[in-house]
């Protein structure tokens, strides 16, 4: 009888952070169903440790939620690096609940999270979203707490350059450019494109001016879509005709935009390169 009530108020106290725990596990995975799975696993391991040693409950299970993440994201990368192909759980996700998830998370942060390494994740939605401390965040990641805060404040500064770029009148200005590029809308193009633009390819000028940008791409991209390159508005341009999101990217490019029009592409072709940049077609 002792035990059962002693099971029933460890219950009460776990449902009473359930909702905190899901908000962090939401803004680590991107996914309403593995955040679920991510907080039962947390109610499995709370069952099976002894709460005398736990004095805040609340903290200890806001980093045990973080770890499980974690070993999620990292499983999930190592998937993604030896298969190149898109994860079979967002292929099949639910369009309502992925609704939901975005208007819960915001569409601009779930994007930029995707650009970030595990640990980076970690440390910018424990530290700047669940105000957790970087000690407690520290033995997470394998890092001191200066490197923790290092951790968030790199995942911090491409956050705030990617939730800019993902600024609607941004991004439609890409998608605008890349519509018209394949259909051959010259004058589209131009009002698009600033009289001045540049477009570098491997760090050398190989277009420069509206008409001659224009030229390059008219009738082009047909895989071409628009992207976030290492937290920033761009263009990834895919492998092949029937490109999906899990295809290899074969060009980068950074975009700059400046009232409105674009001003600068600066695109990456070499595969070395194009390996150690987080590129996300949105």
């Amino acid at each position: 009888m002792w035990r059962r009530q002693q099971d029933d108020v460890l219950a009460a106290r776990f449902e009473a952070n359930r909702p905190r725990l899901r908000a962090v596990a939401l803004r680590m995975l991107g996914s309403a169903a593995e955040a679920d799975d991510a907080v039962q696993e947390a109610w499995l391991r709370l069952s099976r440790t002894d709460q005398d040693g736990l004095d805040n409950l609340a903290a200890w299970l806001t980093t045990v939620v973080g770890r499980i993440c974690l070993d999620m994201l990292r499983r999930r990368t190592s998937r993604r690096e030896d298969s190149f192909e898109s994860e079979p759980a967002a292929a099949a996700a639910d369009p309502e609940q992925e609704a939901l998830l975005a208007d819960s998370v915001g569409l601009a942060l779930l994007v930029v999270l995707e650009t970030l390494t595990p640990a980076e994740r970690l440390a910018f939605v424990l530290h700047d979203l669940f105000a957790v401390s970087f000690e407690e965040i520290a033995p997470l990641v394998g890092r001191s707490p200066d490197a923790a805060r290092q951790l968030a404040s790199r995942a911090r500064r491409r956050v705030r350059a990617g939730s800019d770029a993902e600024a609607p009148a941004g991004r439609a200005v890409v998608d605008a450019f890349l519509v018209a590029a394949r259909g051959g809308d010259l004058a589209t193009l131009l009002t698009l494109l600033d009289p001045d633009v540049e477009m570098r390819v491997d760090e050398v000028v190989r277009n420069r001016g509206a008409e001659s940008v224009a030229a390059f791409f008219d009738g082009r991209a047909r895989t071409a879509r628009t992207a976030l390159v290492d937290g920033r508005l761009g263009i990834a341009v895919m492998a092949g005709e029937q490109a999906t999101v899990g295809e290899q990217v074969t060009v980068a490019a950074r975009v700059t935009i400046v009232d409105g029009r674009i001003a600068g592409l600066d695109a990456t072709t070499d595969p070395a390169e194009l390996a150690g940049l987080a590129v996300t077609p949105i």
